[in-house]
């Protein structure tokens, strides 16, 4: 079956992602493999990955899932805060809320993604500040962990997760 990976990467962290998902498919049934684009959209099965923009997915995927029609759909996305699995939920959630009722969703993964260091030094400058906010410790650590990540072992959980479908 004919597949397309669209992806929107701020970073790079959702691109490893989708580098991750072509790595694991049948390299011949892959019709795109890059930003949203209309091409993508005569894929049977559409593997869309996007980074946390407001608890959501950016507006170039929103665009861009507005347009699917009858598609089967695999969500991946990746976020810098929390590594709670209830927190992921709540965004493939509100992104799955995008999708028209038509779509049939296959399958999602999300996991933790590094985030630019003008976070950190905010989150310093901030806590230096005469009244700090609570919990900027929890946010500096918060960002240290997902510094790291998408690591070896969310790339290998996601290729599980994969196979766990028989794509």
């Amino acid at each position: 079956m004919q597949y397309a990976i669209i992806y929107s990467s701020r970073t790079g962290n959702t691109k490893m992602l989708a580098e991750a998902i072509r790595s694991a498919l049948p390299q011949n049934d892959c019709i795109y493999f890059g930003p949203p684009d209309s091409d993508a959209l005569s894929a049977q099965k559409i593997y869309i990955g996007f980074w946390t923009d407001k608890g959501s997915c950016s507006e170039d995927l929103q665009d861009f899932i507005r347009q699917l029609t009858h598609q089967d759909v695999f969500l991946f996305g990746t976020a810098g805060f929390g590594i709670r699995s209830e927190y992921y939920d709540t965004i493939l959630q509100n992104v799955r809320q995008l999708l028209p009722k038509t779509i049939n969703v296959i399958g999602s993964f999300m996991c933790q993604g590094k985030m630019p260091q003008s976070i950190r030094d905010r989150y310093v400058k901030m806590a230096q500040s005469p009244n700090p906010q609570p919990n900027l410790d929890l946010l500096i650590a918060n960002f240290d962990q997902a510094s790291t990540h998408p690591d070896h072992h969310d790339l290998e959980n996601l290729k599980q997760n994969l196979l766990a479908l028989s794509v």
